[in-house]
């Protein structure tokens, strides 16, 4: 079916799919509802408006930015006087010399900076005590800065009520069209009947609808909570101020005008502000300006713009605008209005929907003729018409509008969006927040995963327990004895000074700051006896280069003010063992790094390698004279540091399962290839016939050599991002399905290419995690794989739902055609076929839809990139149930009154309700098969979903009501004791009708003697089986056997 011409405009990629695909899809969906049905999907024209209103922002900042080049000016009003004149007012009331509509002025006229005082005059205003502690942070004052200078929030489209899902669900054209022919059918009973009879068909649909609308709202209410919590989780981004004169995190929202923000390789830019201080504090406006080249802020160049990215470096800036005072604020108001991108899968569904949906018109459209037609054949005058004529054409109609709403699948890609809104809550759970829905989906059938080392695999939890300094190996709590003081001032003061960390003390409290590697090293300097701001109170920094994923290492030049200058340089082992030339005893005397000493040192690295620690090199360099910078040679090696970070619990037995379940592990790390191996051994992802290769050898390999190691290819180490991202093109090429982890913001265009882009939700940073399709929110290896697990439970899930109503589809349609054939008359009324598609649609998308994975799906390979939705296994489930069940019916429609004895008056509207709860029984226990679709025990793991056991007791208990209780409502009659138990025999034995179509498959012959031998499962059929002949020997007086 997916491979049908008339579903080609159905197939988009899962990623970066093109406005012109998206309208294509919609143009071409035949949809009763189009409201509903396009309600969580991308709205393109909305899109467009917020891409222009980005064009706009980008081509005014870019001329406020040519204009500053000729223009010094003041101040431009951009509100009336009166406005401002209250602002003043509202702001020296509280203690501030300047108002927000001043202050949003800053980025475009360079004049309002001057005017204000520049930064230091600009802090004053403000109420900043120093830009160094930073403000207060008392209650009272962020409440007063929240209230004059507003909330660090974007105004957000208010969420929709209950009502509303209520009136988009009454937008389905068959339902607005069947409330009519319920008017129509109350008016004409009323009158040809009388008011005590007339009502009853009328009032029926109109009940039927009631319910299918009330049902449907609250389903999809319950869907738009589960998405509102999902964008709140997304929008939780913390940040570091200084407050009160100590560095802390607080969350994006609570920023305040006046906070003092460090800036860190990563960052996104949390509100405008003004720089005041950094090293190599480099920005990337291309977000909101469109302009690739980076920027460099500096004192005269100090406005930094909100929803930027910090490319490299660090600092520190003075927040000056916050929410809606931004232009960020205003655009992501826009954006919020756009929607989520469709899925594969949705629009896939669609594309099945629309198929199904035109097959089931021709039928309607058929069924009305044919019935019409009965209709005219044995009315004896076609002149003379009388109001049941009416009543009855009506009724025809009604029937085929309502095989319509039966036949037009609107749940299948409905199903999905149910589905993926579950899977999102309980992910939330297990530590998964999913930024694109289409990522739950694809993680399903990924083939493998790239994961990094550090923090996935490893616990991040990393401490010093190995230490070469002078002239031997030792443990970090004896080195104060074998060190001289001289040697022991530079150890530190390269551990101090050389750092991205911090160390906060208050209350008698000492908290470390910065990633886990810079707090071991400073939790080991610390453990030393040193003194941390003591040691950083010695010497004024200079210039700094921060760390980087490509470099490897950081440097910090340190200037004594007597024009002696000292450079300390810490990173990778072997990069920075290769820039010294000197080295350090114990006594703090510096001597040559000859080819021995050298060897020594490297062997030291090896063997802390191959012991799976991370090793660093420090040095430092002295120099003298003005303008000196970091040097690129020359230093003197101090220590190798070895660090410990153990590989996660719960990581060997979450890699052994994806080898079970056909993913392939690969470890990409940019630690020593002897850690990485060692690591990888220890969580069983090298493996024999394995290759481990360095990025920079990598990198280098022919397109032969690629094509032939690539997919033995298990450890990466000492990569780059871009060999990272080499390596998932390549994997990409040889049609694997890659989901990739990273953290940094190098680590963006992997993420972004890759089939899955898995962010690190702790050590991440904000532009990776804006890259990625899914953050791992406790930087887990064994959550990515609960994300397979969930991901192939959303497909199989999927398929169990498509299985379900593709059968429920066949046999109302072919039931009700051929009845109108044969007999001139539907056996299914409206009300009846109503109350059918809310069992197939909304209820049936909860039980199957909502299941939660369990340990049997990672049994099974890969769906991978050329995967089929609807496979060979449902077709024959599918038309095995179908013709079980058409077979059944058909006997009651035609010999029933023969078969069940029944006599009396009603004879035929009891047939007609046996037929009706016998079809409904029917689906219920197909319902059941439908939760395994290829292994025999259908019961299993039933218990584990409660929204499945509610969906199937509230089926059965409205079942009963309807046609116990209603009556003449739902078209039914009373049934007796033995029509109940015969109609659930009935639909039982859908169980053993699917039990022998599974058979065939492999392994099943094996289970089911293992069934047999047990007496469990066929036993239960059989005496099924034999209860219903029993039954319907008793009932029928023996008239069965004569047959």
């Amino acid at each position: 079916m997916e491979n049908l011409p008339a579903m080609e405009p159905f197939n988009i990629p899962n990623k970066g799919a093109s406005d012109e695909s998206q309208l294509k899809w919609r143009e071409n969906t035949l949809t009763l509802n189009p409201t509903r049905r396009f309600r969580h999907t991308a709205n393109v024209e909305k899109r467009k408006t917020a891409m222009s209103a980005q064009r706009k922002v980008r081509t005014g900042i870019t001329a406020t930015r040519a204009a500053l080049k000729f223009i010094e000016g003041g101040l431009i009003a951009s509100n009336t006087a009166s406005n401002v004149k209250e602002a003043v007012a509202k702001a020296e009331k509280h203690g501030f010399k300047t108002h927000a509509q001043e202050l949003t002025r800053l980025n475009e006229k360079i004049g309002v900076y001057n005017a204000l005082g520049r930064l230091q005059g600009i802090a004053d205003k403000l109420q900043v005590p120093s830009l160094e502690g930073g403000i207060d942070g008392t209650l009272d004052d962020l409440s007063r800065r929240r209230e004059i200078f507003g909330h660090n929030t974007h105004t957000e489209k208010p969420p929709k009520g209950f009502l509303v899902y209520v009136w988009e669900a009454l937008h389905d054209l068959t339902l607005m069209i069947l409330v009519v022919c319920a008017i129509l059918s109350l008016i004409i009973g009323v009158s040809t009947e009388g008011l005590s009879e007339g009502w009853h068909d009328g009032a029926g649909i109109l009940m039927s609808i009631l319910i299918v609308v009330l049902v449907t709202a609250t389903s999809d209410y319950r869907q738009s909570l589960q998405f509102r919590d999902l964008e709140k989780e997304k929008k939780k981004i913390s940040v570091q101020v200084s407050r009160h004169g100590r560095r802390q995190k607080v969350s994006i929202h609570d920023l305040v005008v006046g906070d003092v923000v460090h800036l860190s390789i990563g960052d996104q830019i949390p509100a405008d502000g003004l720089f005041i201080n950094g090293f190599s504090l480099t920005l990337d406006e291309s977000s909101l300006t469109g302009e690739s080249e980076p920027v460099l802020p500096s004192l005269n160049k100090p406005c930094l713009l909100a929803g930027t990215k910090v490319q490299d470096g660090s600092g520190k800036m003075l927040i000056t605008g916050v929410g809606m005072n931004t232009e960020w604020g205003n655009l992501l108001s826009s954006l919020s209005e756009v929607g989520n991108e469709e899925t594969p899968l949705q629009v896939k569904l669609n594309g099945v929907a629309t198929l199904v949906g035109k097959i089931g018109l021709g039928f309607a459209i058929l069924t009305f003729a044919i019935l019409l037609f009965n209709f005219c054949v044995e009315k004896e005058d076609l002149t003379q018409w009388s109001g049941e004529d009416v009543e009855d054409i009506v009724e025809f109609f009604t029937i085929a509008v309502t095989i319509i709403v039966v036949a037009v699948p609107e749940g299948l890609p409905l199903a999905v969006t149910l589905s993926l809104a579950y899977a999102m809550k309980q992910m939330m759970k297990d530590k998964a927040l999913v930024r694109h829905l289409s990522a739950c989906e694809t993680m399903g059938s990924a083939t493998c995963i790239c994961s990094d080392k550090t923090g996935t695999l490893t616990t991040n939890q990393m401490t010093v327990v190995k230490v070469w300094a002078g002239e031997g190996i030792q443990e970090p709590h004896k080195m104060t004895s074998s060190l001289s003081e001289k040697a022991l001032e530079v150890l530190l003061e390269g551990i101090f000074q050389n750092t991205s960390g911090d160390v906060v003390e208050y209350n008698d409290q000492r908290e470390l700051l910065g990633s886990p590697t810079e707090t071991a090293i400073l939790r080991f300097g610390l453990n030393l006896g040193g003194a941390f701001k003591a040691v950083r109170s010695k010497a004024t920094i200079v210039t700094v280069e921060p760390f980087n994923s490509l470099k490897k290492k950081m440097a910090v030049l340190l200037g004594f003010g007597d024009g002696k200058y000292r450079a300390h340089c810490k990173g990778a082992s072997e990069i920075v063992l290769s820039l010294c030339d000197n080295i350090m005893d114990s006594n703090g005397n510096v001597n040559p790094l000859d080819y021995d000493k050298r060897s020594e040192v490297e062997a030291v690295i090896d063997m802390f390698a191959k012991d799976a620690l991370r090793t660093l090199c420090l040095a430092f360099k002295d120099m003298e004279g003005e303008g000196c910078g970091i040097p690129d040679m020359g230093f003197t090696c101090v220590a190798i540091v070895g660090i410990k970070d153990p590989v996660r619990p719960g990581v060997v037995d979450a890699v052994n399962l994806c080898a079970r379940a056909g993913i392939r592990v690969r470890m990409v790390t940019g630690d020593n290839i002897e850690t990485a191996k060692a690591i990888a051994r220890e969580c069983n992802i090298l493996t024999e016939d394995g290759i481990a290769v360095e990025g920079p050898v990598f990198r280098k390999w022919t397109e032969a050599e690629m094509m032939e190691n690539v997919s033995k290819l298990q450890v990466m180490a000492r990569s780059s991002p871009g060999d990272k991202l080499l390596l998932v093109k390549h994997l990409k090429r040889e049609q694997h399905v890659v989901a990739v982890t990273g953290d940094g913001t190098n680590d963006a265009p992997a993420l972004h290419e890759a089939d899955i882009g898995l962010a690190m939700g702790i050590a991440g940073t904000e532009v990776a995690k804006e890259s990625a399709d899914i953050v791992i929110l406790d930087d887990n290896f064994s959550t990515i794989v609960t994300v397979a697990k969930w991901g192939r439970s959303i497909y199989t899930n999927i398929q169990k739902f498509v299985q379900f109503q593709l059968t429920v589809n066949l046999v109302a349609l072919l039931l009700n055609f051929s009845s109108a054939c044969i007999t001139g008359r539907a056996p299914l009324t409206a009300v009846q076929l109503l109350w059918v598609n809310l069992i197939m649609d909304t209820l049936g998308a909860l039980a199957l839809a909502t299941e939660p994975p369990y340990d049997e799906l990672m049994d099974k390979v890969p769906v991978g990139r050329k995967g089929t939705l609807i496979t060979p296994v449902m077709w024959r489930n599918i038309f095995g149930q179908t013709i079980y069940q058409l077979f059944v019916l058909w006997q009651l429609q035609s010999r029933g009154k023969v078969l069940l004895n029944l006599h009396g008056d009603d004879v035929q509207d009891v047939l007609d309700t046996m037929i009706f709860n016998t079809f409904v029984f029917c689906q219920v226990f197909n319902e059941l098969n439908s939760r395994q679709m290829e292994k025999l025990n259908v019961f299993k793991n039933t218990l584990n979903n409660k929204v499945f056991v509610v969906v199937m007791i509230s089926t059965v208990a409205f079942q009963i009501v309807m046609v116990e209780g209603l009556g003449k409502l739902a078209n039914t009659v009373h049934l007796t004791k033995e029509q109940w138990l015969i109609s659930v025999s009935i639909g039982s034995v859908s169980l053993f009708v699917a039990f022998l179509v599974k058979l065939p498959l492999n392994g099943n012959w094996r289970i089911a003697k293992r069934f047999i031998q047990e007496q469990w499962l066929v036993g239960s059929a059989v005496a099924g089986l034999a209860f219903i002949v029993g039954a319907t020997l008793h009932f029928s007086n023996s008239r069965f056997l004569d047959l």
